[in-house]
């Protein structure tokens, strides 16, 4: 799916939806700036969910390589936008991953595919970090995963307790990383205490 020009079915329904949300609100839906806005939202938030059309096993799968290394591979600083499931508000912020391999490796890039599947879907922090764990650990069955999501939250910046700073971090991890010496190196490479190139 392309997002800027295919959309789901049930794209007219859900700006139906979005017109009635905006009258319970107290809006007038004919003035000039919101004629669009339901349709827009609509749209915005096929956008925000494609994640359920889209199948990251095989992301991952399609660019599997055979190769004799078994270090660890780091993505880190991976920018990620998701949409909390209580308030559907966003929460943001970067997803590290680092995983072992086990005689295959896949191609950078689908790393961030990855983490950008399971973070345009309604979701909490807690469960989106093993969803990318276990992606990674069934589809290229390394020899360890580990995932850390560091984030803000809208729902506690603009609501509740409007903590403006607050930041959530939540890892997971398998195989190799239950070592505390393999999870401590991977927080090392992290935090930039490995020599740099």
């Amino acid at each position: 799916m392309n997002p800027e020009t295919e959309y789901r079915e049930g794209l007219e329904e859900l700006a139906a939806h979005y017109k009635s949300i905006l009258e319970l609100l107290g809006e007038d839906t004919e003035r000039e700036g919101l004629l669009k806005t339901p349709l827009r939202v609509a749209k915005a938030m096929q956008i925000l969910t494609r994640g359920y059309e889209q199948d990251a096993n095989k992301v991952l799968t399609d660019a599997l390589f055979e190769e004799k290394y078994n270090q660890m591979v780091i993505v880190k600083d991976i920018d990620f936008f998701s949409l909390c499931e209580h308030h559907m508000l966003p929460f943001y912020g970067k997803v590290h991953v680092a995983y072992i391999p086990n005689g295959y490796i896949t191609g950078l890039s689908k790393i961030a595919r990855v983490v950008d599947i399971f973070s345009h879907r309604l979701q909490v922090q807690e469960r989106l970090t093993q969803q990318i764990k276990d992606c990674i650990q069934q589809t290229l069955r390394p020899l360890g995963v580990m995932v850390v999501i560091e984030a803000k939250h809208m729902c506690m910046q603009m609501r509740g307790v409007e903590k403006q700073n607050a930041i959530t971090t939540t890892s997971d991890f398998s195989g190799a990383f239950n070592q505390a010496k393999t999870r401590e190196e991977f927080m090392n490479l992290l935090r930039g205490e490995s020599k740099r190139i």
